[in-house]
């Protein structure tokens, strides 16, 4: 047999071997397989059949100002300039939930819509509509919109009280216009705040892929149950890394109901200034190891002080829920309704107490920069200005109503009347806008601010 033949010998009974292989393993049965012929394969599918038709995805037009050069100040250089149109157009994507099919109500969040003059929704069957703007509350970036329609399907709501780290979640919206698309991951952490993403923060952490165009979408459990409103991701490098921000249910359906009740939000407060307990303050005060809020201030004729609150308390718990931080008592207080009353665990001298508050309100837009994690303008009270709430014809910016002598932002110079009109080169209308400019650097702020009728750059370190 010469080296050809043995060539083509061994090539045929090779092939001959790996056929009978093939053939062996069709027709062996699959008893070894995990899952029976006959078992059910696990899927989310039955569940998400039933979740989907209340997913829509939100598209919005609008204009926004277009910021002009200073020299268009000056008639004289106006004469010989182009003209520059001042307006822009402006077109967004988002996603939303039906949360109430019979009256048309969906959530989503409020900088999906922002700056739209139209909005349309689309819904899992391709059917477009129009939506009327219910109300917005830019502190937790929530916003309640209404479609005229007599075939939508809402979703059941769940409790995000109950959940725990571990529980599984599915994220569903519209990333980069693909519409409803699911993901899945898991509840990562909770009541993550001091983000600097919004004004109160309580956010579900998840690993459920989460991107752009997600923002307003469903954060559902395992049942089919809404328990979060996506929000926000973490992404340095600009993609998805698996930290994803939701805004708990519980917290987005009492912003909805003050809405359709009030038509804006009538927050809760108690009257005081506070800062976190830290370990050195929580050593030198021997309550090492408790966390909470410390009272560093208790306003006159407040609630706090009627409730026999005194600066120096420690608030380690409201209603039963604890409390571990400045950020998560101004959030628990902030969303409770004004005359609620609250039980309030506390230590003082060592010794833990209950008392009983009674929420009082707020005025709108105000608030304490101590009460924020803002160290660099500790001391100063800042105002929202609007056209409701003017101050002396300025109806945009931040308006500081009163600094503390010997605070950090009486030191680098803010004085009470200033109005701040941007922070790190981002202008600022509110207290959440502020968040997000300090976010860009914490240890630098470069504001830009309205004295009289003057303006000027200060920057704080």
């Amino acid at each position: 047999m010469n080296i050809k033949q043995q060539l083509l010998f061994t090539l045929t009974l090779t092939i001959t071997i790996m056929a009978s292989s093939v053939l062996a393993f069709s027709d062996s049965p699959d008893n070894n397989y995990p899952l029976s012929p006959s078992q059910a394969v696990p899927t989310l599918a039955p569940m998400l059949k039933k979740v989907l038709p209340s997913m829509v995805n939100i598209s919005t037009q609008g204009t926004v100002a277009v910021e002009q050069h200073p020299m268009m100040n000056d008639p004289f250089f106006r004469r010989f300039a182009p003209q520059m149109p001042k307006e822009r157009l402006t077109q967004g994507i988002g996603s939303g939930v039906i949360v109430n099919a019979k009256k048309g109500y969906i959530i989503t969040n409020k900088h999906v819509i922002a700056n739209a003059d139209t909005i349309f929704i689309t819904l899992q069957n391709k059917q477009k509509l129009k939506a009327k703007l219910i109300g917005t509350d830019a502190e937790t970036d929530i916003a309640v919109l209404q479609v005229e329609a007599g075939d939508l399907t809402s979703i059941p709501l769940g409790d995000s009280d109950k959940l725990q780290v571990g529980d599984f979640a599915v994220a569903i919206g519209n990333p980069f216009g693909l519409s409803h698309t699911v993901t899945s991951g898991m509840v990562s952490a909770l009541g993550r705040t001091d983000l600097g993403i919004e004004g109160y923060e309580n956010f579900i952490q998840t690993d459920a892929s989460i991107n752009p165009g997600n923002s307003g979408g469903a954060l559902i459990d395992l049942r089919g149950r809404l328990i979060g409103i996506n929000s926000a991701i973490l992404a340095p490098s600009g993609g998805n890394i698996g930290i994803g921000f939701a805004i708990p249910i519980n917290m987005a359906k009492k912003i909805m109901d003050q809405l359709l009740e009030h038509g804006e939000i009538k927050r809760g407060l108690l009257g005081v200034q506070i800062q976190d307990l830290s370990s050195d303050l929580a050593d030198a005060m021997d309550l090492k190891g408790i966390h909470g809020a410390l009272i560093s201030r208790v306003s006159p004729k407040s609630t706090a002080k009627k409730a026999g609150i005194k600066a120096g308390d420690v608030i380690v718990a409201v209603n039963g829920k604890k409390i571990t931080g400045a950020s998560s008592l101004r959030t628990n207080i902030g969303l409770k309704r004004v005359g609620e009353k609250v039980s309030i665990d506390l230590y003082r001298d060592k010794q833990r107490k209950t008392v009983t508050a009674k929420i009082g309100g707020s005025t709108q837009g105000q608030m304490t920069a101590s009460a924020t994690k803002l160290p660099l303008l500790k001391g100063a009270t800042l105002k929202e200005l609007s056209k409701k709430q003017p101050y002396q014809g300025i109806t945009k910016g931040l308006l500081i109503t009163d600094v503390q002598a010997n605070s950090p932002a009486a030191q680098v110079g803010l004085m009470g009347g200033d109005i701040i009109l941007a922070v790190n080169k981002r202008k600022v209308t509110s207290i959440a806008d502020l968040n997000k400019a300090t976010a860009l650097s914490r240890n630098q702020l470069l504001i830009h601010l309205q004295r009289g009728q003057n303006f000027l750059y200060l920057v704080i370190k």
